[in-house]
């Protein structure tokens, strides 16, 4: 069954945004994640391995949600659905790529960061978006002000959200989640400290609002 994007981001209140260096590192890096309670989870394409990534914790790991992020164009957003992407991430969007999202009838969380951006989605039927860079973009205090003309929206913040800023953003009505990679750090990852990336995955899913 696909899920919608509204679906996906009621899974979890923290969206880990997993960057892969280590093939190796992929499917135990991803089941410390959702033992902690964390099980939707966005690999990002910025490394080799991002697809491979994919498809080994969509094998093996058959009850995270596993999306593919930093979609950038029709290309990367056909090789995310063939590699078993369930959702998308982009940090922004264009036609072609809402386009092509709807053709593939893939979920995709687009990215935007005023009104008119949100606006333009809107007029395309999408109400669910990424609100990137969250922080960089005027934070918490910018997204309860789009709140208020367009209600209609639900975000996900992500870009400088971490453990000490994700509940200010849980707290807001239009928000339902947040993505971040604070609980799983390069350094940890690559030390193989899955003990300590479960335990923050475990903070992390404790949040609310």
């Amino acid at each position: 069954m696909t899920l919608t994007v509204e679906q996906v981001m009621a899974s979890a209140p923290v969206i880990p945004v997993m960057v892969i260096e280590n093939i190796e590192h992929a499917v135990p890096l991803a089941q410390a994640l959702v033992e902690g309670g964390l099980k939707v989870l966005e690999i990002t394409l910025r490394t080799p391995v991002a697809l491979d990534a994919i498809r080994a914790i969509r094998a093996q790991l058959p009850d995270a949600i596993v999306g593919a992020g930093t979609v950038i164009n029709e290309e990367t957003l056909s090789l995310s659905v063939e590699a078993g992407a369930e959702f998308i991430v982009s940090p922004g969007f264009t036609p072609e790529l809402i386009d092509a999202a709807f053709e593939k009838k893939v979920p995709i969380l687009p990215g935007v960061n005023s009104p008119s951006e949100v606006m333009t989605l809107l007029n395309k039927g999408i109400t669910a978006m990424k609100f990137f860079p969250a922080q960089a973009a005027g934070g918490a205090a910018m997204l309860k002000a789009i709140g208020g003309p367009l209600p209609q929206v639900t975000f996900c913040p992500t870009g400088g959200v971490n453990r000490d800023n994700a509940r200010e953003y849980l707290q807001l009505n239009n928000v339902a989640c947040v993505g971040g990679s604070w609980m799983a750090p390069a350094a940890l990852v690559a030390e193989q400290r899955w003990d300590e990336i479960r335990a923050a995955a475990s903070e992390a899913a404790a949040l609310t609002g």
